[in-house]
């Protein structure tokens, strides 16, 4: 029998919007170095899209930043006309000028310009849930904030989130309006964000984690997807692969997590949603966190 991401249970986004708790992160689909351009390949591009949807991820992460654009546009050539339980997140706050060079623009005329832009390259009237990707340092995220719930009640934006935030941004972004979303890095390697966690798991606020399956910065070392990292050994003790372990923890760590690993491979985005099957005890989530 197939696993499908919905083997890892559901999860509903602003009290509306119900998918799979293991969605798919687009942005490696993008020309490299920097995220630059279109993906080299779109015909591959289009088939690990594709294959998400028929494993059952039903949220597909981006950002207009991606490409810039081509990214949202490969989602659009892959998959419209849209299944109608296909939830697209994409993200504003980021102005793109070339390969791995941005600023940050959280103004309310640039967030409502890179969310026009980006109905555009999804060929969508609306977004299920736009993001904010960075806080502008030169705009409070109130009034960032304020201006996607602006979009919102236009009809062109269904539900608000925030990326790469501090706890007070947090509860700052959350006094200018409903947050449904926090997107920061967290994983096994990264667990600086663990205050924010508990603060969304407490809020019912959903959390996506990135770099799901990288190295802690801190702590150079493999990868938690390696087969000499460290979780090799207690992954082979489970018959999985240390990849769906990292996975699998972070499933069990908070109900309101929802990771979105990201992946060139069809092989890999099948192994990935197979971690939807690995059950975990609170005991285990903790021995797994210890370094």
């Amino acid at each position: 029998m197939t696993i499908t991401a919905r083997d890892a249970g559901t999860i509903t986004i602003g009290g509306e919007l119900e998918v799979a708790r293991l969605g798919y992160g687009a942005m490696r689909l993008t020309g490299q170095p920097g995220n630059w351009g279109p993906y080299p390949d779109p015909e591959h591009g289009v088939a690990v899209l594709r294959r998400a949807v028929e494993l059952g991820v039903n949220l597909i992460d981006t950002a207009h930043a991606y490409g810039p654009g081509f990214n949202e546009a490969l989602i659009a050539q892959a998959l419209h006309p849209y299944p109608d339980d296909l939830v697209i997140t994409t993200k504003c706050g980021i102005a793109k000028v070339g390969p791995g060079l941005n600023y940050r623009d959280g103004r309310p005329k640039a967030i409502r310009a890179i969310l026009e832009a980006s109905l555009l390259q999804l060929r969508r009237d609306h977004v299920d849930l736009l993001q904010l990707h960075w806080v502008d340092q030169d705009t409070p995220i109130e009034e960032s904030v304020g201006a996607m719930h602006d979009l919102v009640r236009e009809g062109k934006v269904r539900h608000v989130g925030i990326s790469n935030v501090t706890l007070d941004e947090l509860h700052r972004a959350r006094s200018a309006g409903p947050i449904a979303s926090v997107q920061n890095r967290y994983s096994l390697a990264a667990l600086d964000h663990d205050p924010i966690v508990d603060a969304c798991t407490e809020a019912g606020i959903v959390f996506f984690p990135y770099g799901p399956l990288g190295a802690d910065a801190a702590r150079p070392g493999a990868p938690l997807a390696a087969s000499t990292g460290r979780l090799a050994g207690a992954a082979s003790l489970r018959h999985c692969t240390p990849a769906q372990l990292a996975l699998a923890w972070l499933l069990a760590r908070s109900p309101v997590i929802l990771p979105i690993p990201g992946t060139t491979s069809r092989h890999h985005l099948e192994e990935n949603v197979a971690a939807a099957a690995i059950r975990l005890t609170p005991e285990d989530v903790a021995a797994l966190a210890r370094p």
